[in-house]
């Protein structure tokens, strides 16, 4: 029931990446739907993880899947899934069908902007017990605003400048 609970949360986004996807009339690709599930999973193993440390031992009233859980086994989870998010992206840089439609493989150094992130975020939650949903971490950390900032520079100058 664990892996269930958090990839139940994980399914739910990414049916709103699919409905996004079809809602804009865009193909949705392996990699797309690979990276959107292990990063949605990614964030739920982390709201668990969090859940977790603040209710302590009121966690299993609040959430009774949440008696399941121990911090050691939510930590590797995250660990294993931090380092398939940062693998898929990265093959997904260097994927035939990506460097074709880029018309380059430039993408590929954007992949230290996504290692920085998850790192960023796993640093976050462990040392700062970061609360709250993702979206307002994003938007709250400084220097995560910095590198979201820097990944689109970095995407924008793969994707337009230079020769294809």
């Amino acid at each position: 029931m664990v892996v269930l609970d958090v990839l139940v949360i994980a399914a739910g986004f990414v049916l709103r990446v699919l409905a996004g996807a079809v809602a804009i009339d865009v193909p949705v690709s392996g990699w797309l739907f690979l990276c959107a599930l292990l990063l949605a999973l990614f964030l739920a193993l982390a709201k668990r993880r969090q859940e977790l440390v603040s209710l302590k031992e009121a966690a299993i009233d609040h959430r009774p899947a949440l008696g399941e859980y121990s911090l050691p086994l939510l930590d590797q989870m995250l660990s294993t899934v931090a380092g398939m998010c940062i693998l898929a992206y990265g093959l997904y840089t260097v994927s035939p069908d990506t460097v074709a439609k880029v018309g380059s493989d430039r993408l590929k150094w954007t992949l230290p902007f996504v290692l920085y992130g998850i790192l960023r975020y796993l640093y976050l939650v462990h040392r700062r017990d970061v609360t709250g949903s993702p979206e307002k971490v994003l938007l709250s950390d400084i220097p995560t605003v910095v590198n979201l900032v820097l990944y689109a520079g970095a995407v924008l100058l793969a994707l337009y400048v230079g020769p294809r």
